[in-house]
C-alpha cells in the first residue's frame, strides 16, 4: 500500500522532504527556550543584596529573541511546504485513479461501481491528503519533540525525568486498544458511504420519474436510512476515538503533579542539582512532551481512519485492465467484416448462466444488418463484444478477418462507431460535442455529418446554429435532437463499422427512414448493424438477425422471417395492428 501510494508524490518530493527539515528546526529550537529561560532564571536568581550580571541577562535575551524569531520562520516554512506536499500529493492521487478509471474495462466499473468510484475519489482522497499532511509535518514533530524534550529534562532534572516516559507504556497501551477497536468500525462505514452516495446517485438521475410518481417521501426516508447508518457508525468509531484526550489529560496532569510534589521534596532536601529552574523548566519539558502525545493521538485518529481510504484507493490503483492490449497488436483494420464463431458470454466468471450462447455469424463488409428481439435477449450484449467493450467467455469474435484481441484496443474502437441506447451530450457547443467523433473535423464535414443524420434543419432553427451551447446531460434538446447528433458525431469518424443501438427510438418514423436512406447512398461501404424495437426500422436491411433469451432464433431477411420465423412474425403483426389502431382513431377523431 504504502510503495502503490509513494509513486503519487512525484513532484512533490522536495516539498515533502523540506517540511520534516524545517519541523525538525523548529522543535529543536523550541527545545532549546525552555534550557536558555533557565539559565536566565539562574542568573537572575541571586542572593539578597548581590548584584545581577546584566551583561549575562543581555546575552541570554538576545538569544531567547533570535531562537524564537528563528522558531517562527522554520515553523512557517515547514507549514507552507506541508500544505504543497499535501495538496500536491492529493492531487496526482486523483489524477491517477483518473486515469487509470480511464483504462477500465466496463467490468472493472461494474466491480466497483460508481458511488463507490466517486466516493473514493472525494471523501478517501480528501483523508488521505489530511492523513499525509499530518504525516509530513505533526507525525515529524511529535517524536522529535519527545526525544529532545526527554534528553533535556534529563539534562535538568536527573531521574526527575523518569517519570514522563514511566507513563508512556500506558498512553502506547490505550491508543493500541483504541486502534484495534476502532478500525472494523470505519472499514464498515466507508461501504455505507457507497450506498449513501448511491441513494443521491439515483435520486438526481431519476429526479423527473420521483416528481412525476410523487415519491418525494419515500426517496427521503431511503436517503435518511442510509445517511443515518453512516452517522451511527462514525458516532461508535468518535467515541472510542474520544477517549484519547481524557486518557492524555489524566496521564499529563498526574505527571505533573508528580514532578510537582517530587520535585518540591527534592529541592527542600537539596537532592542532587535540582533547583527550582530546574523544576519550572521541566515542568515545560514534560507539557512539551505530554502535549505532543496528545497531538499524535489526533494524528493516530486520523491515520486509523484514512488507513481504510488509503486501502480503498490502492485497490482502484493496482487494479489491472481486464482488456489488454497484445503484446504484438495489430494496428490496421482492413474492412468491415464481422464474424462471430461459437462465442458465448457471461458477464461475470462466477455467473452460472451464460448472457449469450453458442452464437455463430458471418457478416460481410458493407452488409446492413438489423437486429431484433425482446427485452433481455442480449442484443446490446451482442455488439458491445464488436469493439471489445468485453471479451467473450468462450469462441472468438473477429473484425476484417482478425480476432478483436488481436488489435490494438484504439485503432479498434476507431473504426467501429457505437450510437448507444442511452445517448450522452457533453457541455459545450454543438461543434464541441460532434468533433468527439473526429477533432479535426472542418465545418463543412460537420454540416455534411448532420445533414446524413437529419439534424441540420433543426440546428439551423437555433440562434447561434453550431455554436449553440448544450447543457450538461443535453437537457436542453429533445431526445430526437439528442440523438440525431449523437448520429452525425459517430459518422464523423469514418469508421467501417456503425451500430446503431436502438438510437432512433426517439425520432418519428419519417425521419427514421431517411436517416437510413442516407446510410444507404453515403456510406454503402460501411457495415450498419441497427439494433431496433420497430420493425420499421430495420425490414430494408440486407438480413435480420432475430435474438431470443441469449440465442439466434432466426436469420433472413425481412420476408423470410415473416414466413419462417414465428417470433418475428409476431412482432410485426402486433406493431402493424398497432399501427392500424393508430390510424382508425386518428380517422375518427378527424
Amino acid at each position: 500500500m504504502l510503495k502503490t501510494l509513494s509513486k503519487c508524490i512525484r513532484e512533490y518530493k522536495t516539498a515533502s522532504i523540506l517540511s520534516p527539515l524545517f519541523v525538525t528546526c523548529e522543535v529543536v529550537l523550541e527545545c532549546l527556550i525552555p534550557f536558555i529561560i533557565a539559565q536566565l532564571i539562574t542568573v537572575i536568581d541571586v542572593p539578597a543584596g548581590t548584584s545581577i550580571d546584566m551583561g549575562q541577562v543581555w546575552m541570554y535575551g538576545g538569544i531567547l529573541v533570535s531562537m524564537a524569531i528563528a522558531s517562527l520562520a522554520t515553523g512557517a516554512l515547514a507549514g507552507a511546504f506541508c500544505a504543497r506536499a499535501s495538496a500536491g500529493f492529493a492531487k496526482n492521487v486523483r489524477k491517477d485513479m483518473f486515469y487509470k478509471i480511464q483504462e477500465f474495462s466496463f467490468e472493472n466499473i461494474d466491480k466497483f461501481s460508481t458511488p463507490s468510484l466517486v466516493t473514493r475519489m472525494t471523501t478517501d482522497v480528501t483523508n488521505l491528503q489530511v492523513a499525509y499532511m499530518m504525516i509530513v509535518r505533526i507525525a515529524v514533530r511529535c517524536p522529535v519533540m519527545i526525544i529532545f524534550s526527554a534528553v533535556m529534562a534529563f539534562v535538568l532534572g536527573g531521574n526527575l525525568a523518569w517519570i514522563f516516559l514511566a507513563v508512556m507504556p500506558v498512553l502506547i497501551l490505550a491508543l493500541g486498544f483504541i486502534m484495534f477497536k476502532t478500525m472494523p468500525l470505519f472499514k464498515r462505514v466507508f461501504k455505507k458511504y457507497d450506498a449513501l452516495n448511491e441513494s443521491i446517485q439515483e435520486n438526481i438521475n431519476g429526479i423527473r420519474v420521483v416528481k412525476s410518481y410523487v415519491r418525494e417521501d419515500y426517496e427521503k426516508q431511503k436517503f435518511g436510512r442510509a445517511a443515518e447508518d453512516v452517522c451511527r457508525d462514525f458516532t461508535r468509531a468518535e467515541r472510542l476515538l474520544a477517549w484519547n484526550n481524557p486518557i492524555m489529560q489524566f496521564c499529563f496532569y498526574g505527571v505533573i503533579c508528580a514532578v510537582l510534589y517530587i520535585g518540591s521534596i527534592f529541592i527542600l532536601e537539596s537532592i542532587g542539582s535540582t533547583n527550582t529552574a530546574a523544576v519550572s523548566q521541566l515542568i515545560v519539558y514534560g507539557m512539551q512532551i505530554l502535549s505532543s502525545l496528545m497531538m499524535f493521538s489526533m494524528v493516530f485518529a486520523m491515520i486509523v481512519m484514512s488507513m481504510e481510504s488509503a486501502r480503498r484507493i490502492c485497490e482502484i490503483l493496482n487494479e489491472k485492465s481486464t482488456l489488454q492490449n497484445p503484446e504484438h497488436p495489430v494496428y490496421d483494420v482492413t474492412d468491415g467484416s464481422i464474424d462471430f464463431e461459437d462465442v458465448s458470454f457471461k458477464y461475470a466468471a462466477t455467473a452460472e448462466k451464460n448472457v449469450l450462447e453458442d452464437i455463430t455469424l458471418h457478416i460481410k463488409s458493407g452488409e446492413t444488418i438489423g437486429i431484433i428481439g425482446g427485452t433481455g435477449s442480449s442484443k446490446t450484449s451482442l455488439v458491445n463484444l464488436i469493439s471489445r467493450l468485453y471479451d467473450v467467455t468462450s469462441g472468438s469474435v473477429k473484425v476484417g478477418g482478425r480476432d478483436v484481441r488481436e488489435y490494438d484496443l484504439e485503432t479498434l474502437r476507431n473504426q467501429v462507431a457505437v450510437v448507444l441506447q442511452k445517448n450522452v451530450l457533453f457541455s459545450g457547443t454543438i461543434k464541441e460535442n460532434l468533433r468527439w467523433g473526429n477533432k479535426n473535423a472542418t465545418d463543412e464535414e460537420l454540416v455534411e455529418a448532420c445533414k446524413l443524420a437529419q439534424a441540420d434543419e433543426f440546428i439551423q432553427g437555433f440562434p447561434d446554429k453550431y455554436d449553440t451551447y448544450i447543457e450538461q446531460g443535453g437537457t436542453n434538446v429533445s431526445g430526437g435532437q439528442k440523438q440525431r447528433l449523437c448520429i452525425a458525431r459517430a459518422l464523423l469518424k469514418k469508421p467501417k463499422i456503425l451500430i446503431l443501438d436502438d438510437s432512433t427510438s426517439a425520432v418519428d418514423t419519417h425521419t427514421d427512414a431517411l436517416i437510413r436512406k442516407a446510410f444507404r447512398e453515403y456510406i454503402p461501404t460501411t457495415t450498419k448493424l441497427i439494433i431496433a424495437q420497430r420493425i420499421s426500422s430495420v425490414e430494408d436491411a440486407d438480413r435480420i438477425i432475430v435474438l431470443e433469451s441469449g440465442k439466434i432464433d432466426g436469420i433472413g431477411t425481412h420476408e423470410e422471417l415473416l414466413k419462417t420465423n414465428k417470433i418475428y412474425s409476431e412482432v410485426y403483426y402486433s406493431q402493424i395492428k398497432g399501427a392500424g389502431a393508430a390510424e382508425e382513431g386518428g380517422e375518427q377523431n378527424a
